[in-house]
C-alpha cells in the first residue's frame, strides 16, 4: 500500500465522520517513512481547503507509554490553525469522533529552530510556554493500532485548547519540575510533572528538530509546539468538563 492511498483513507474517514481499520492489520510491513508521507499528504489535503500551518506536536514522548508500546523514541505530526480552539469553546460543534484528551506544556517559538539544538537552546528560542489540552481524536476503531498507523493519521491530532497564563522560560526554575493535577468532571484522574515528557519538556521539542531535520524541515519562528501527553488520555463526553492545573502555568479546561 502506497502512501497515497493510506492518506486518502484518512481522509475519507475524517470526512465522514467514521472509524477505519487500521492500516497494518492488512499491511503489517507499512514502513514509518511511508507513514510519514502519508501523514503530510493528509496534512496537505487540510492546506488545500484553506487551513494554514502553525506547529508541530510529538506523541509517546512518555516512558511509561514508550515500554507499553515497545518503541524507543517518540513520534510527531502537524498542527493547522483550525484545530487550536479558543479557551471556552465548546468543541461538541467540530465533528470530533472519538476524542480523548490529555495535558501538554506548550511552547510558542519567537526563533527558529534548526538542528543540532538542546535543551538550552529550545529555551533560548522560546517565546512562551503556556498549560495546554490536546484532544486526540484517533480515525482507527478502538484506538486499536500500531505505531506506523498513529504517524499516517498525523498522531490523532484533533484539537488543542491553549491556557491563557504566558510565560517565559526564564521566568520558571525548571520546566521538568511543573506539576500537573488533571481531572475530568472534577475528579483527580492524573498527576505529573513536565519531566514525564522525555525527561523534560524541552528535551522532546529539542528531539522533534532533530527529527524534522533529517526530512529537511524546520521550525520557524512563531510555531506551536506540544510537547507530549504527561498522563494517560481521558475520554472527552458531553457535559463533562476536562481540566488541567499546572503549577506555574495556570489552568486550562475543555469541554464538549
Amino acid at each position: 500500500m502506497d502512501a497515497r492511498a493510506v492518506a486518502d483513507g484518512l481522509i475519507a474517514a475524517e470526512r465522514d465522520r467514521t472509524t477505519i481499520a487500521p492500516f497494518t492489520d492488512s499491511f503489517p510491513f507499512l514502513r514509518e517513512d511511508q507513514a510519514y508521507a502519508a501523514q503530510w499528504l493528509v496534512v496537505q489535503d487540510r492546506l488545500d481547503r484553506g487551513d494554514r500551518l502553525v506547529g508541530a506536536k510529538l506523541g509517546m514522548t512518555s516512558r511509561v507509554v514508550q515500554r507499553a508500546l515497545n518503541v524507543s523514541e517518540p513520534v510527531y505530526g502537524w498542527l493547522t490553525a483550525g484545530m487550536v480552539a479558543e479557551p471556552g469553546e465548546p468543541l461538541g460543534g467540530r465533528g470530533l469522533v472519538q476524542p480523548r484528551a490529555e495535558p501538554e506544556i506548550a511552547f510558542l517559538l519567537g526563533d527558529e529552530l534548526r538542528a543540532p539544538v538542546d535543551i538550552a537552546g529550545v529555551l533560548a528560542a522560546t517565546e512562551a510556554v503556556l498549560a495546554a489540552i490536546e484532544i486526540i481524536d484517533s480515525r482507527y476503531a478502538g484506538y486499536r493500532y500500531r505505531r506506523p498507523d498513529v504517524i499516517a493519521d498525523n498522531v490523532g491530532s484533533g484539537a488543542v485548547v491553549l491556557g491563557t497564563r504566558r510565560r517565559r522560560p526564564t521566568d520558571l526554575e525548571d520546566l521538568g519540575l511543573i506539576g500537573c493535577v488533571f481531572r475530568s468532571g472534577g475528579e483527580v484522574v492524573g498527576t505529573a510533572a513536565g519531566a514525564a515528557a522525555l525527561g523534560h519538556p524541552a528535551a522532546a521539542v529539542a528531539w522533534l528538530v532533530g527529527a524534522l531535520a533529517a526530512r529537511d524541515r524546520t521550525l520557524p519562528a512563531g510555531s506551536l509546539v506540544l510537547s507530549g501527553g504527561l498522563t494517560a488520555p481521558v475520554p472527552l463526553v458531553a457535559g463533562v468538563e476536562v481540566r488541567a492545573e499546572f503549577s506555574a502555568l495556570g489552568p486550562v479546561a475543555v469541554a464538549l
